[in-house]
């Protein structure tokens, strides 16, 4: 049989399709026979065509693979003989590969103590005198213990110490690579007894990557994955070796003579361990000169020049921003006032990448020199300085809010004068100016009224007349961005503005789909933006031209662009979408469902695939087809995937789409309960997905579904509809809780606190129904505050309250800590008392004067918000009693930091206290009153001066006769009305209309500046609805029974406010 089946498997290289047909069909008949096994076994070790000896050994292994249990055991001990012979006597690299790759295989169905044989060979091999020997040693190693490394555990010491001989023969690159990719395989399975070990072997391996990389960058930046997995299985192995390991990696990324792939590889070994571990800083070395040609369009990411700034950008998401400044900003000031533009260039890229990690501290110590700076740049004779000063005033725009808006004045014409100077020939540098003004223009607010005709003249103008596609597409982008600020104000631009987008949305040209899809966003920022009013007449128009682009166009991005239009359309006219959620969900459970765009990535021989049905080579098809046969299930092992790569466009779908369910969910109602249990189970699914985003998407549907499913039983409340609810909920808390602690990325553990902290605030009770949630979620809050979840290194401890922290590291507390006052709203106060005792001191470490600001800020904050949810919760007055005595003291502090944010906090949680606490803490009166007494008299910030009145009215109401009313109304009502916190106003004005029942003659002698406040107050869009009720009665009841007093007061106003009361009044 043997010469037969050496026949057929030549038929199969051969050219000839029907040759390939003929011998598919003999193969076929071949493997039924029993004597298979042998036949492959003789040809493998002695064909005298090596393509053929390596299409056996491939045959060999899809046969062990799925049916190891099948062949007759005299046939495996045999094949376990000839394999290894086969192997020793091989001399083609290629088919050692094939026959590495059996042996590794094989070794998955028999442990090594069952294999004695390969053991031994391995031994000899790897110790041999002969550097070949010792190099297919070492490669029949790596791919016997990349394959399975466990049971190979009780050999690690033995392994180790022969990689310790082999990583210092550094004449033998091909060894010293083989050698460090089974050093990675092996890694995450060692213990304490191989440390020692691996820690001397950690000198040894740097010197020996340096070796490699002289010999061969390709296999150097394969073998530096070592450092990943060092940093992330074993990282106190490294933590001694940190600075060498850095240096090798600043040395090999800054080395222009190298090929990128190395550099990049060495740079994101550096990214890696500050993400990492970014209490070990590696040491500060300048990163290299960058000379290179800004020739490029920007689109490609793979290069030293990229990767640095995302270094920068990891260091400033991971490490305390005084520790990174300190060494980064004499460098950049250095490159900023450099004659090299390159380097100029280089000074702006590093502001602009640190903005979004050290956002506070930008902003409160030098956001007034940054900004000068990149206005400076923008008229430098460079273009690329000037192109890198749009995106880092983009970067601002987007990072530093709302500061940096404060600067309108000054930035609007400058990035106006710019934009209109520009050749629109340059696409590229036009692209950066729209990026900086969209930016900068999205958080204007109203403050863009008197810009918005230019701003409006120009983009109308480029839709209509520039020739450039991509021009347009720009200006409907920057038509986006500027409803976003001028809301309502956009509206007489509305129609012009709609007549181009419909224009760009009914043509079938495929140039035009960029456009297409840009303009399906901005129609979703205008059905948000423009009010209700205006765009529910259009609402069914865009909800069928978006099921007619995706009816006649299959593009993930078109796709994706339509689910966002149609979830806002949900919030703006629900009723429109009603009838098409049918036809809307079923397309966007299909994108969630669809495999399309994800790779898989097989483990397999890099050089010689032509057999291999795991292959996804296209050009194979026929010789594929011709041995699928061998295996039952052709789809690939999961085992053998080394991993998945996802095309950007379909993971953006798939968030878009998780999204868009979950906002559809909450906006329609009952009328989605039908489609609501399979779009959960979907989403429900993605929580796993290997991208981040799509992860952070589903989750927050996940919450979505449960505020939807609470809306849904509130406004029909049926035991149904109750019960539904709790099953959910009983499935995504316990999932979000979890998540929070496992979850390694620290956006997606931001997201899963955020959409946990909206159910609680939706839910309330309900979330706490089953006995067991509130200690799930009381801990779990704990848990990250004490920087024990994965994300945060798991590693925290009470320690590390005085240590510098990362702004994000600080954010995703902050975020923790917003839960606490939504649990103390929706449970009793004794029931919560026990978890809130341990909660509060973690909250009280972090107001002390050495903490940053931020800190402080959300500490105090945070404390206010949980009294506040005291003085409605059962019980809540005798849990803000018994904690007053621990808190005054940290609140009375925080009411003189020199913050005016803390202060701000400070004095609202004071407030809160005695109104929630009641008469527990009168005494504590006079003490509080001292406080705000002497902080009226020279306060000059706003906003604490408003939260000053709000928390005079607070103690007034809970215990108006503990307050000297004679002297605390007048100096309130002294301030009014309230200029920056218009949430107060609810307090004040209802407190005010208490004190007329209660103290009459008090307030009527205040009637003239109380008029004079309200005349300000009655019509203001600010001011909610039920202040304005309040208000408007005590004027009617001023104006009724004081007619003559309140005449007086009135006349006394400007025209203007007489007419805003009289319009209130009437």
């Amino acid at each position: 049989m043997t010469e037969e089946l050496e026949l057929i498997l030549s038929q199969l290289t051969q050219p000839d399709n029907a040759v390939i047909q003929q011998a598919t069909v003999q193969l076929k008949q071949a493997f039924k026979d029993p004597a298979i096994i042998p036949a492959l076994c003789a040809v493998m070790s002695g064909s005298q065509n090596p393509q053929i000896r390596q299409s056996a050994a491939v045959m060999l292994r899809l046969r062990v693979k799925k049916h190891w249990k099948k062949i007759n055991p005299n046939d495996r001990e045999s094949l376990k003989t000839v394999v290894l012979q086969a192997f020793m006597q091989e001399t083609e690299h290629t088919v050692q590969h094939s026959l590495s790759q059996l042996c590794a295989m094989m070794v998955k169905h028999e442990t090594p103590d069952r294999w004695p044989d390969l053991l031994q060979l391995l031994n000899q091999a790897t110790k041999s005198s002969n550097p070949h020997d010792r190099q297919v040693g070492l490669l029949l190693l790596n791919k016997v213990m990349e394959s399975n490394p466990e049971p190979f555990k009780p050999h690690y010491c033995q392994l180790l110490q022969l990689f310790t001989v082999v990583l210092q023969d550094l004449q033998n690159p091909t060894a010293l690579y083989y050698c460090i990719l089974t050093l990675t395989a092996i890694t995450a399975y060692t213990g304490t007894e191989e440390m020692n070990l691996m820690r001397s072997i950690i000198p040894h391996l740097i010197v020996a990557l340096k070796h490699l990389i002289k010999a061969d960058q390709s296999q150097a930046s394969e073998a530096m994955e070592v450092f990943n997995e060092l940093m992330e299985s074993e990282v106190s192995i490294i933590v001694p070796h940190i600075a060498d390991i850095v240096r090798l990696c600043l040395e090999v990324g800054s080395d222009t003579t190298l090929n990128d792939s190395v550099r990049v590889k060495a740079l994101s070994c550096i990214a890696f361990l500050i993400k990492l571990k970014s209490k070990h800083p590696p040491p500060g070395e300048q990163d290299p000169e960058d000379r290179e040609d800004d020739s490029g369009d920007g689109t490609d990411d793979d290069n030293p020049k990229h990767c640095s700034a995302q270094i920068i950008d990891t260091m400033a998401l991971h490490m305390p921003p005084e520790k990174l400044f300190q060494q980064l900003m004499p460098m950049t000031q250095t490159c900023l006032a450099s004659e090299n533009p390159y380097e100029r260039k280089g000074g702006l890229m590093c502001l602009a990448v640190l903005a979004e990690g050290c956002a506070d501290h930008i902003r409160t110590k030098m956001l007034s020199s940054v900004l000068q700076t990149v206005c400076q740049s923008l008229s430098d004779s460079n273009q690329v300085v000037r192109s890198a000063s749009l995106f880092a005033l983009g970067q601002f725009s987007e990072h530093l809010q709302p500061e940096v808006s404060k600067y309108c004045a000054e930035l609007m014409p400058l990035l106006l004068g710019y934009l209109s100077s520009l050749n629109q020939a340059k696409v590229g540098h036009v692209t950066k100016a729209f990026y900086a003004l969209e930016n900068f223009m999205e958080n204007l607010g109203a403050d863009i009224e008197p810009y918005l005709p230019t701003l409006m003249e120009t983009m109308l103008s480029a839709l209509n007349n520039a020739e450039s596609l991509k021009i347009k597409e720009l200006a409907v982008s920057a038509i986006g961005a500027i409803a976003n600020a001028a809301k309502e104000l956009l509206v007489p631009y509305f129609p012009p503005v709609i007549e181009s987008l419909k224009g760009f949305l009914t043509t079938t040209s495929e140039e035009m789909r960029s456009l297409q899809t840009q303009s399906l966003d901005t129609l979703s920022v205008l059905a948000r933006a423009i009010g209700k009013d205006v765009f529910s007449p259009l609402a069914a128009e865009c909800v069928r031209l978006g099921l007619n682009l995706t009816d006649t166009i299959d593009d993930p991005d078109l796709r994706r662009c339509t689910y966002s239009l149609y979830s806002a359309v949900s919030t703006v006219s629900p009723d429109c979408l009603t009838p098409h959620l049918p036809a809307i969900t079923t397309i966007m459970l299909l994108a969630l469902k669809s495999n399309e765009g994800i790779t898989a990535h097989v483990e397999e021989d890099k050089t010689f695939v032509l057999l291999d049905d795991d292959d996804d080579d296209d050009n194979d098809v026929e010789v594929k087809d011709s041995v699928e046969f061998l295996e039952d299930e052709p789809d690939t092992d999961l085992h053998d995937v080394a991993g998945f790569s996802v095309e950007n466009a379909y993971i953006d779908e798939k968030e878009d789409a998780c999204d868009a369910l979950g906002e559809i969910a909450f906006s329609t109602g009952a009328a989605f309960q039908p489609f609501l249990e399979s779009s959960f189970q979907q989403v429900y699914e993605m929580r796993d997905f290997p991208h981040e985003d799509v992860r952070r998407a589903a989750f927050g549907a996940m919450g979505q579904f449960c505020r939807a499913q609470h809306l849904v039983w509130k406004e029909i409340p049926t035991e149904a509809n109750h019960q539904a609810l709790l099953k959910l909920l009983d499935v995504v808390l316990p999932c979000f809780v979890e998540s929070v602690r496992t979850e390694h990325e620290r956006q997606v553990v931001m997201g899963i606190l955020e959409t946990m902290n909206n159910v609680m605030k939706s839910c309330k009770e309900e979330a706490f129904k089953n006995p067991a949630r509130l200690k799930e979620i009381s801990h779990v809050i704990r848990d990250v505050l004490k920087k024990k979840t994965v994300c945060q290194d798991g590693g925290g401890d009470e320690a590390d309250d005085e240590e510098q922290e990362a702004e994000y590291d600080a954010m995703l507390q902050e975020f923790a800590g917003e839960g606490i006052p939504l649990v103390a709203s929706s449970v009793p106060a004794d029931k919560f008392s026990p978890f809130l005792n341990d909660l509060l001191p973690l909250l009280m470490n972090k107001t002390k004067s050495s903490c940053t600001v931020a800190d402080r800020s959300f500490s105090v904050g945070t404390i206010g918000e949980i009294l506040q949810a005291l003085v409605t919760a059962p019980g809540g007055a005798g849990v803000a009693g018994r904690l007053s005595n621990r808190l005054l003291p940290v609140l009375v502090a925080g009411a003189r930091d020199s913050d005016a944010e803390v202060r701000n906090n400070s004095v609202f949680a004071l407030g809160c206290l005695a109104q929630a606490a009641g008469p527990i803490c009168v005494t504590d009166y006079p003490m509080m009153l001292s406080v705000f007494s002497s902080m009226l008299t020279k306060e000059s910030d706003l906003r604490v001066i408003d939260n000053l009145c709000g928390a005079l009215c607070r103690m007034i109401h809970s215990n108006v006769d503990a307050v000297p009313l004679e002297q605390v109304v007048p100096a309130l009502v002294g301030c009014l009305p309230l200029k920056e916190d218009m949430d107060e106003n609810k307090t004040v004005y209802s407190c005010l209309a208490m004190l007329y029942t209660h103290s009459p003659a008090l307030v009527l002698g205040l009637m003239k500046p109380i008029v004079a406040a309200s005349s300000q107050v009655l019509g203001n869009s600010k001011v909610d609805q039920e202040t304005q009720s309040t208000l408007a009665l005590l004027m009617r009841d001023f104006a009724q029974q004081h007619s003559a007093a309140f005449q007086a007061a009135v006349s006394s106003l400007p025209g203007e406010q007489q007419a805003a009361l009289s319009a209130a009044l009437s």
